[in-house]
């Protein structure tokens, strides 16, 4: 065996750029995820790539890019119990959070940036978010904070990395954020059950705290007054399918007439349908059931739910579209959107 042979060079930029007819530069770019690159240029550099054999070393380009490539995905203010040895999985078996965070992973793939799922779940753990932001271990943060008591967004802020939260931020900051006209939402439920001839109506409401859980019992009530009702009783849960059983089985026993029950999101309707039928009251028959989110919950209901649609899916992408805006531009790109709701029919309501 001949050991004196010279090992072949790795392959290049230069050698990409020859092959793909293309400046180093725009190699460069393209291999560095820039996003301001023509997709046929990208194409023909991607194949390039392909044929030279080259291998992009990560360690060095961060240190070119000064950035990571990875982006934290930070969920905070779930029900459940923190120190639940199950409570990482439970969180994404729920069907919001399991939308959203399977959403920003399919909207960040394309662009090589690889999400790091932070469960801020204690004090301890939100401090170690803190912490692995404030060390540059992420080039941002997409953060999903459900309770408006949560001091998390503008902790995140804090750290000086770009972020985009989900749902309006409980105070006035400039931070950017996506959400959903939640109070449109609960108009359109009221609109529906009244629509459908329902006389008496109430609502499961979600925590005070949540604003999304207060604009959307704000707008049932508010199209339910303009149509002659002047008193909407409700009863608040939990967002969890318990708690939504609970609140339901107390609603009912405070008001037995009710013909129309809205929930505020999908599990809370998933068990105010149990509490119906511990109740022997039919649905839709005796009372119909109008949810929110239209997640996997209102599909697996029985019978299947008729919910107010959250977009979940368009909504992570777009946050996912401001945080890689605000990391390309190196600055804060302070920006909001507010997606519509639609109502999904089914055999609820």
């Amino acid at each position: 065996m001949d050991l004196t042979r010279t090992p072949v060079a790795a392959p290049t930029l230069e050698d990409v750029a020859r092959v793909a007819g293309v400046s180093r530069a725009t190699v460069s770019r393209v291999i560095n995820g820039q996003r301001h690159v023509k997709p046929s240029l990208q194409a023909t550099v991607m194949e390039a790539v392909a044929t030279t054999g080259y291998v992009p070393n990560r360690a060095a380009r961060s240190l070119v890019t000064r950035r990571t490539g990875t982006v934290a995905v930070i969920i905070s203010g779930t029900e459940q119990e923190p120190d639940d040895e199950l409570y990482l999985p439970g969180v994404l078996a729920d069907p919001f959070f399991g939308r959203t965070v399977g959403s920003f992973i399919r909207a960040l793939r394309p662009h090589d940036v690889h999400p790091v799922l932070l469960v801020a779940d204690s004090d301890a753990a939100r401090d170690q978010a803190l912490a692995y932001l404030r060390f540059g271990n992420a080039d941002g943060a997409l953060l999903v904070s459900t309770h408006g008591s949560d001091p998390l967004p503008r902790l995140v802020m804090g750290t000086g990395r770009p972020v985009v939260v989900f749902a309006h931020p409980p105070e006035p900051m400039p931070v950017s954020y996506v959400d959903v006209a939640n109070a449109d939402g609960g108009r359109l439920a009221a609109h529906h059950l009244l629509d459908r001839g329902c006389r008496s109506l109430g609502a499961v409401a979600g925590p005070e705290d949540v604003r999304a859980a207060r604009e959307r019992l704000s707008g049932f009530r508010d199209a339910a007054a303009r149509r002659g009702h002047a008193f909407v009783p409700s009863v608040e849960g939990g967002f969890t399918f318990d708690s939504g059983e609970a609140a339901a089985t107390v609603l009912l026993e405070q008001n037995p007439g009710l013909d129309g029950i809205f929930a505020a999101n999908d599990l809370m309707a998933q068990g105010a349908l149990r509490a119906l039928d511990a109740a022997g009251r039919r649905v839709p028959d005796d009372v119909a059931v109008v949810g929110f989110d239209d997640s996997a919950a209102a599909e697996q209901a029985r019978p299947r739910l008729t919910t107010v649609r959250q977009p979940v899916e368009q909504m992570a992408a777009e946050m996912a579209r401001l945080l890689l805006a605000q990391i390309d531009a190196g600055e804060p790109l302070v920006q909001s959107s507010i997606f519509e709701p639609t109502l999904v029919v089914r055999e609820s309501a």
